[in-house]
């Protein structure tokens, strides 16, 4: 049996948020484990959600667009996302395609 590419933790954070700790690759391979604990989340009514990506490895266009997608539905309900523990790597990819801009970066 082959392990996950990718595990989620989920957390309670500050502030009434939930905190979605992913540790692994996030592609196209992968992605629907992190967007599944964040479905869970969100139909539980909590739209403040922070992924801690300290331990991500790597995160190719899949990634950027479900961080994209989670971004509109928690703004839909006044709700927000944060990015926090970004790595260098990761970092310097939201900065190139703009998504620093849109996503905040804790």
């Amino acid at each position: 049996m082959q392990p996950d590419i990718l595990t989620v933790t989920v957390r309670e954070g500050p502030a009434s948020s939930v905190i979605l700790v992913a540790a692994g690759e996030i592609d196209r391979d992968s992605r629907d484990e992190l967007d599944r604990a964040a479905d869970e989340v969100l139909s539980e009514g909590v739209y403040r959600l922070m992924i801690d990506v300290a331990a991500v490895s790597f995160c190719d266009s899949s990634g950027l667009s479900l961080f994209i997608d989670l971004h509109r539905r928690t703004r839909r309900h006044d709700g927000w996302l944060r990015l926090v523990s970004v790595p260098p790597y990761l970092r310097e990819m939201l900065r190139v395609t703009h998504l620093d801009e849109m996503i905040e970066i804790a």
